[in-house]
């Protein structure tokens, strides 16, 4: 068995989930718009640039889960998935899923968005395995904390270690690794895994995956 990494966000959604949940919750009026668009724009860029602060994000992102009951978050997020992420499921990622699967592979989402929004996706796409940043509940309702290490930069080898040695997967570990990602923040994870492919990549990825010769691919 082989392992198959994918990243979410531009990579097999052509879209941000995280920037697309904050924009929805300013459209139902959970946020307000005034003061949260800039700030979510201002996010996006400092991760696009490789400058974000994850715990100021996550203060952000994870809040406003703390201000409405679970049930009122899970409504808004079906009508998300289906209105906001489905269509950006980009061309070419269930085949190149399906390709993965067929050979056997395990096959594993790997994110720094939260699991509240991410989990749906993965299940839309067929992927049973996610490893996210995970939101801190207490009695079942978001705190809007974050739970562990956050699932970014060099957090995603940290959780990918600790995801394989709590389901007896050490063996496997990067010995025959696929991971797909677009986004300069995954280089770390990138440089571990034996076939490093650059999806749809920034700027900066696809000069250093065209240095180093790796697989260059678009899903769109």
């Amino acid at each position: 068995m082989k392992l198959a990494l994918f990243d979410l966000d531009n990579t097999l959604i052509a879209g941000d989930s995280d920037f697309e949940w904050a924009q929805f919750l300013i459209e139902k009026k959970a946020l307000d718009r005034e003061l949260h668009e800039a700030r979510n724009l201002e996010f996006y860029e400092q991760y696009k640039a490789g400058t974000l602060d994850i715990h100021e994000f996550l203060d952000f992102q994870l809040k406003p889960l703390s201000r409405h009951p679970r049930t009122q978050l899970e409504s808004w997020r079906s009508e998300f998935l289906t209105k906001r992420i489905v269509p950006l499921i980009a061309p070419g990622t269930r085949r190149l899923i399906e390709s993965h699967m067929l050979d056997g592979d395990l096959c594993v989402i790997i994110t720094a968005t939260n699991s509240f929004v991410t989990a749906p996706i993965a299940q839309v796409l067929g992927i049973n395995n996610l490893i996210a940043t995970e939101p801190e509940l207490r009695n079942g309702e978001f705190t809007g904390k974050v739970v562990g290490t956050p699932c970014f930069r060099e957090g995603k080898i940290e959780r990918l270690e600790t995801w394989l040695d709590q389901h007896n997967l050490t063996w496997l570990s990067f010995l025959q690794s696929w991971f797909y990602s677009d986004s300069l923040n995954d280089l770390p994870l990138l440089s571990k895994v034996t076939h490093p492919i650059a999806v749809d990549p920034d700027t900066v990825l696809r000069k250093h995956a065209e240095k180093n010769n790796w697989t260059i691919m678009s899903l769109r």
